[in-house]
């Protein structure tokens, strides 16, 4: 009897096995794409292949070629027209390209014709280096503190990273506390995209070491005579990404009248802070909308998404500063989008939530943050709400 039981019940067991092994595997491919399970006692997460491989492409690279393509051929487009910085009259964008006099520059003049040809050197370096390189953030010490410190006198060999910085952004929410003092005792603090402190001392401080910005910041400022962009004095370093390549041409002619140091953010470091953002886009986008992650591009306007100047000035800050702390990184239904300006909305460029869940993950659980080098050790980082 023992034995027909037995018989009976064996076919019950093999599917209940294959059941289990199902099961088993089902979980492990559910866990693999919508978390990050840790391997071993390392506590290093292994990151989504699939959100890695998408992060790592570059929708708006072809046009962007095409439009440096463009550029290097002595050719611009103004309004969807094709135009050559070689034929007759005064070369024009938004604005005309002016001498750091402030005088509009002839197409057919030498100091243009050696602008043009600085242009077109630059430019093409740009592009050559313009690749993803995980520990290119090792660097940031040498190309911003070595290159400020040498213009303050200073020469250490190799450069240091400040002890602590404040990245101060532009949130409305900054008025809300009086961390003006606490700002002002970090060694180095960083302001973004020129934002005013006047009459804002008690919320923001007044102290600046470094001028984040974006290009688009510069352009506007090459409009003014001697290309003035100083809102905290002549003396403060800019440090600013590339948002188009033609602006270049504001770099090199606002560079030649700058006295503090004009530094553009190395390419290899701007591609890794758009993967690194466009990984949280992605995440975050699968898990809120249960969408396919071939989904996102057309919810994220394609290749107009990037990252925000805050965002890149963060990672600038964690790679040049033994501590960090973060102000003015939020938002509420209460404040201004910005505390110096009226404006209310956000821009559609940038997935602010997806940039939060960074900032999160950077002060909680640093391993969790895809794409930068092992060799890279995170400092600590306080954000201040």
């Amino acid at each position: 009897m023992y034995s027909s039981v037995k018989r009976t019940l064996r076919p019950l067991y093999s599917i209940l096995l294959l059941v289990l092994v199902a099961a088993t595997l089902t979980y492990g491919s559910f866990q693999l794409k919508n978390a990050t399970p840790l391997v071993g006692n390392s506590q290093k997460p292994i990151f989504n292949a699939t959100l890695l491989k998408f992060s790592s492409l570059e929708i708006g690279e072809p046009k962007l070629r095409q439009e440096i393509g463009e550029l290097l051929e002595g050719n611009f487009r103004n309004r969807g027209r094709q135009i050559s910085f070689l034929s007759s009259g005064k070369y024009r964008t938004d604005a005309r390209v002016r001498s750091a006099r402030g005088v509009p520059l002839q197409l057919r003049s030498p100091e243009f014709h050696q602008l043009w040809l600085s242009f077109r050197r630059h430019l093409g370096d740009w592009l050559r280096n313009r690749r993803f390189q995980s520990d290119v953030i090792l660097d940031l010490v040498n190309e911003i503190n070595g290159v400020i410190d040498k213009y303050n006198g200073i020469n250490h060999v190799p450069a240091k990273k400040y002890k602590s910085c404040a990245v101060v952004g532009n949130s409305g929410i900054l008025v809300k506390n009086d961390y003006g003092k606490v700002i002002d005792r970090h060694e180095a603090v960083i302001r973004l995209n020129n934002a005013r402190t006047a009459s804002f001392e008690q919320f923001v401080g007044s102290r600046t070491s470094i001028s984040f910005v974006n290009s688009n910041i510069l352009h506007l400022c090459a409009r003014r005579e001697g290309c003035f962009c100083h809102p905290y004095g002549p003396n403060v370093p800019m440090v600013m990404y590339m948002c188009q390549p033609a602006h270049f041409l504001d770099y090199l002619v606002c560079n030649s009248s700058y006295k503090a140091p004009l530094i553009i953010t190395d390419p290899r470091f701007d591609v890794l802070c758009a993967r690194i953002v466009k990984y949280y886009s992605l995440k975050r986008f699968v898990e809120t909308t249960a969408k396919d992650v071939g989904d996102w591009a057309p919810a994220h306007e394609g290749s107009n998404f990037h990252y925000s100047s805050g965002m890149q000035a963060i990672m600038l800050a964690l790679g040049i500063c033994e501590r960090v702390g973060i102000f003015g990184f939020g938002k509420s239904s209460l404040a201004r989008h910005h505390y110096h300006t009226n404006q209310k909305a956000e821009l559609s460029l940038h997935d602010y939530e997806a940039e939060y869940d960074f900032y999160q993950d950077l002060m909680q659980k640093p391993d969790a943050i895809p794409f930068v080098s092992d060799k890279f050790k995170f400092p600590p980082t306080v954000m201040y709400h």
